[in-house]
């Protein structure tokens, strides 16, 4: 228990209700002094007097403002000057109790990563089995059984929805000696109404914005004689594909809740909106994020075997063989191999680090008890992760004075690019961090080990948020017979990995 000097003005430490309520300590009228350690303490209120000795100084960690305590120093001449407890050093010691409290509850020691690679391998293979309702990886098949050479020619059109902001793109392909001749994209944030609205609301939405695109066409695209134009659409949402062409959403995440929606084919909705603008363009192509990011690695690196997203949203697909894809009915590819959207945003196991705030953030969610792996390593949730961590620490440990901040109380008001900007602050005042609070909560003069104490549970939440993304590509690699460093297993295999929020660069 810190102490420091404080002249003869006692402290205000502990009220009589906390006395009432708290279990360390027991009212005994006939004393008002107890001893702990080398210090005396006298409560000038006589109703109150001995506290546990053992459990005092957790007792008063815990405490808040209210009945005054003086401590005197204990000598062998007697007691010696007059010594208070200091309520600054007490919620210190809350706040750093409660941060390495979070820090043991996130640890990912290699030991439980490796459970978590067992586990997503397992769940992989029960997705691949079967389509039953209780798998928790979907396993999708995504239809594209070839992927890109770099012999592709001509003008190309994409359409990217997986989150907050969705982007429009054109490319000029050149083959293998002109690659990319030319490309352009715009990108477009979602009103949060339309995120949950209408089908048509939001379709129509983007349509619109996907026709102004079309119009800005300049003279460095060209678009042969005689061709339609052709859009691939990347639907970052749980699909049950049934044609490379087409699929029913299962069900939406990242904050979306469009109404009657589910069931529905995405493409249809689309080429629906189109017309309603006018808008002449053929879908050639729905795949999902994860499967684009993979196409576009291929395009690049014929060694590229899987693909990873880390965004709004996260989500990983990988080459799996034909072969291995029991629920795969009909005819194998000629390829051999088919591309395989794992959906593993949904994946859960025992063995993850889950605190009491990730299940209250998961219970006060649109999709409780779904996604809990997106809920810890993806950008939609981190920074409330840590929103949720600093209210506890001001609520607890008035970690920014007596007063809680409003805008502290405010879900999602703290995004992952603050986390990160926070995280990232090298400066010797954490200049990034102190302008970060102000910005966002409205806290000003924030002392340098709050703002050191800030950068470190950013520090935790991202960590663990890293390590158990690598344990998921682990995963892969595992079920792929690659998780072993040599010439066929992790050095041979290349990884395509997307991000869109953990930066505001990226």
């Amino acid at each position: 228990m810190a102490l420091s000097c404080a002249g003869l003005n006692p402290t205000h430490v502990l009220s009589d209700k906390t006395f009432q309520k708290s279990p360390f300590l027991s009212p005994r009228s006939s004393s008002t002094a107890y001893n702990h350690g080398s210090y005396r303490m006298f409560f000038q209120d006589p109703k109150f007097a001995q506290a546990s000795i053992l459990k005092a100084s957790t007792a008063f960690a815990s405490s808040r403002r209210g009945c005054p305590l003086m401590c005197y120093r204990r000598t062998e001449k007697g007691d010696f000057g007059d010594v208070c407890l200091s309520t600054e050093t007490t919620h210190w010691e809350r706040a750093e109790g409660i941060v390495k409290e979070v820090e043991s509850q996130c640890s990912t020691p290699i030991s439980r990563l490796r459970e978590v690679v067992d586990a997503m391998a397992d769940e992989m293979r029960a997705g691949l089995q079967s389509d039953a309702k209780s798998n928790l990886l979907k396993m999708v098949i995504s239809y594209v059984d070839t992927l890109p050479t770099g012999d592709e020619k001509g003008l190309f059109y994409a359409l990217d929805l997986g989150g907050t902001n969705f982007r429009v793109l054109r490319v000029q392909l050149g083959g293998k000696e002109g690659r990319v001749i030319d490309k352009e994209f715009t990108e477009v944030t979602i009103p949060t109404n339309l995120m949950v609205g209408t089908e048509r609301e939001l379709f129509d939405y983007i349509a619109s914005e996907l026709a102004k695109f079309v119009a800005s066409e300049g003279k460095n695209f060209c678009l042969e004689p005689g061709r339609q134009r052709e859009l691939g659409f990347t639907f970052s949402f749980p699909v049950q594909q049934t044609a490379i062409a087409s699929g029913t959403l299962i069900k939406w995440s990242k904050g979306f809740s469009v109404s009657e929606m589910v069931g529905k084919d995405v493409v249809v909705a689309l080429k629906e909106a189109m017309e309603r603008q006018g808008l002449d363009m053929h879908v050639s192509a729905l795949v999902n994020d994860t499967v684009g990011t993979l196409a576009g690695g291929r395009y690049r690196d014929e060694d590229v075997m899987a693909a990873v997203i880390l965004g709004t949203g996260t989500n990983a697909c990988y080459v799996e063989c034909a072969d291995a894809i029991p629920k795969c009915q009909g005819h194998l590819p000629k390829s051999g191999y088919m591309v395989i959207n794992t959906e593993w945003g949904n994946f859960w196991s025992s063995h993850l680090p889950v605190m009491d705030f990730d299940k209250a953030l998961d219970a006060e969610s649109i999709n409780p008890g779904d996604h809990i792996f997106e809920k810890l390593i993806s950008g939609m949730y981190l920074g409330e992760i840590v929103r949720r961590l600093l209210l506890k620490l001001a609520e607890d440990a008035a970690l920014f004075g007596d007063n809680i901040p409003s805008r502290l109380r405010e879900p999602y008001v703290l995004t992952t690019p603050n986390i990160s900007a926070m995280h990232q602050d090298t400066s010797c005042d954490l200049n990034v961090v102190e302008c970060t609070l102000k910005n966002v909560f409205g806290i000003s003069h924030v002392p340098l080990r709050t703002r050191k104490l800030v950068v470190e549970l950013c520090n935790i939440v991202a960590v663990r948020a890293a390590r158990l993304a690598g344990a998921g590509i682990v995963g892969i690699l595992k079920k792929l017979g690659r998780d072993v460093i040599g010439e066929t297993g992790i050095g041979a295999t290349l990884l395509a990995a997307s991000n869109s929020r953990f930066s505001k660069k990226s």
